[in-house]
């Protein structure tokens, strides 16, 4: 394993920042369609509890250092922003946009999986992710 990590924890942890960013942008993508692009106050009210639910799921990260969590965090962030607006929202991303997002993908996979003493994960194991796959492997 690299460093604490195994595949299955990384493939976990990418998932969570996924979702994460899913929730963020989506949560306030409907904010946004509500406040400014005058549709009903419901989608600022939905938007607004997906926005809460965004707010746990960096907690289920096996990481153990929050600025380290929400650094890595944000790379996804961006990528997942312009994927969103490209999907949804008919933004056109150019090549800055692309090679930007792709930077920083990069950046924060070298700052996750970057060589420490036990990766810089949770040193007992006791994120809530590293304990479901240790149940799962279990099984």
């Amino acid at each position: 394993a690299m460093g604490g990590w195994t595949p299955a924890l990384v493939c976990a942890s990418l998932a969570l920042f996924i979702a994460a960013g899913v929730c963020e942008v989506g949560g306030g993508w409907l904010v946004w369609q509500s406040l400014r692009e005058g549709k009903p106050w419901w989608w600022g009210l939905c938007g607004s509890v997906v926005l809460v639910v965004y707010g746990f799921i960096p907690c289920m990260q096996p990481m153990s250092d929050f600025g380290r969590v929400y650094a890595v965090y944000g790379g996804f962030f961006i990528a997942l922003s312009y994927l969103w607006g490209y999907g949804l929202d008919g933004f056109k991303p150019d090549m800055g946009d692309v090679v930007g997002s792709a930077v920083c993908l990069i950046g924060v996979l070298i700052v996750m999986l970057w060589p420490r003493d036990g990766g810089g994960l949770e040193a007992d194991g006791d994120a809530p992710i590293a304990k479901s796959l240790r149940r799962l492997a279990a099984a």
